[in-house]
């Protein structure tokens, strides 16, 4: 099911800034359809089997920590979803001990991450029928005096051959406020959270 959203301004830089980072391929995962949004659950699902160990080793080439622990994490969706903010790619986020209880609750309002708690998204792009390797998106909260430019949070990620995207930190942050009462954080659409 595609879902209609009203994107920004902030967010439409966002897109295209992320459009440049273009994915790698893992191994044949191929993809009948036209995009992440005209995917079955059944499709969905088959093709993050096929790529699933292909992600950790492809965002583990490097030494970015959180790219070798996050698969130990608390992973907070069923199955990957399309996300409009983050280039059309199917993702599935993943989040440390210090950040489950708070994110897992999918509050709408009143929301504040403790310092400390950390989220990776892992990516999928869906590219001339075939599942690519996405960049790994990785929010950490370190609070308000350490980066009071961007509510508290830091943002990263790792490109699919291990290496670090280098992204301004307001690119991030200002597409992440359309979530300010979620202290910044988007979640999986409902039919895909974790229940509790």
């Amino acid at each position: 099911m595609h879902t209609s959203i009203a994107l920004g301004a902030s967010t439409a830089v966002c897109l295209a800034a992320l459009a440049v980072a273009q994915p790698a391929s893992a191994q044949d995962c191929p993809v009948e359809a036209a995009d992440a949004y005209e995917m079955t659950d059944v499709q969905v699902t088959a093709l993050y089997a096929c790529m699933e160990a292909a992600m950790a080793d492809a965002y583990a080439q490097g030494d970015n920590p959180v790219a070798d622990s996050y698969r130990d994490w608390t992973v907070t969706g069923v199955r990957p979803g399309p996300d409009p903010t983050h280039g059309d790619r199917l993702l599935l986020t993943f989040a440390n001990e210090i950040a489950a209880d708070t994110y897992l609750q999918f509050a709408e309002e009143g929301v504040e991450m403790l310092v400390g708690g950390i989220l990776a998204k892992e990516s999928i792009a869906i590219n001339d029928g075939q599942g690519r390797v996405g960049p790994l998106f990785i929010m950490e909260k370190l609070g308000l005096d350490a980066a009071p430019e961007t509510g508290g949070w830091s943002y990263t990620a790792v490109q699919p051959d291990g290496q670090m995207m280098n992204v301004p930190q307001s690119f991030c942050h200002d597409c992440h406020m359309n979530f300010e009462g979620r202290d910044g954080m988007a979640y999986p659409a409902a039919e895909l959270r974790v229940a509790r």
